[in-house]
């Protein structure tokens, strides 16, 4: 009778430790089975073909210069079921060190004499703001001064274009301009003999979602 009720016990101890198990094993599967269908956002601006260029004058006769930043981080927000809802409050981060004007000494001196000169801004940093369908304004961040950056754009289905006018005194940063320009005399020199580095700088950005 002894070893009958050792053996039952001895059953209902294995029946319930596969029970357990095969219970953790439910719950790991459908944990599995949560992520992979988690849905992500019809439009995600981080995947969109992004990009930031730029216009900058020299001289007195406001010879443009153009250039652009290859890199940009979205660094909040930036999803939505839209493009408009994707693109309005996103953040976004650009390293300087991704500025690129095919011309390698004239990169090296706007990062050294201009950004250089700068207080923290290994990067510009901002927040995007949408104000109605032809307008809106970049939270910007540049030389520890942030400040509201007006701007123009279109969007188009799935195409995003913005166009804005910054002032580099803006900023308060007249004296990384005064740096580049003499870092730039020579050549930024006219046929009047003048070295001038305009304040202006014209943005053009756009996004195409994917």
């Amino acid at each position: 009778m002894k070893k009958i009720v050792y053996s039952l016990i001895i059953c209902f101890t294995i029946s319930q430790m596969i029970s357990c198990k095969s219970e953790v094993k439910k719950e790991t599967e459908t944990t599995k089975e949560e992520v992979t269908t988690e849905k992500k956002a019809a439009f995600v601006l981080q995947d969109a073909n992004n990009s930031i260029n730029w216009v900058a004058y020299k001289t007195t006769e406001k010879v443009p210069v153009k250039g652009q930043f290859q890199k940009v981080n979205i660094t909040g927000g930036g999803e939505g079921n839209t493009a408009k809802e994707a693109i309005n409050n996103a953040e976004f981060s650009i390293p300087v060190s991704s500025i690129f004007t095919s011309d390698t000494s004239r990169d090296f001196k706007i990062k050294k004499f201009f950004f250089g000169i700068m207080d923290k801004t290994e990067l510009l940093s901002g927040k995007l703001v949408l104000e109605n369908d032809s307008i809106g304004y970049a939270d910007l961040t540049m030389n520890n001064v942030t400040k509201k950056l007006p701007f123009k754009y279109t969007l188009k289905e799935k195409e995003f274009n913005l166009n804005a006018t910054m002032n580099i005194s803006d900023w308060q940063a007249q004296n990384a301009l005064d740096s580049l320009n003499t870092a730039c005399k020579d050549l930024h020199k006219g046929a009047d003999g003048v070295s001038k580095t305009w304040d202006e700088v014209a943005l053009t950005i756009s996004s195409v979602f994917k």
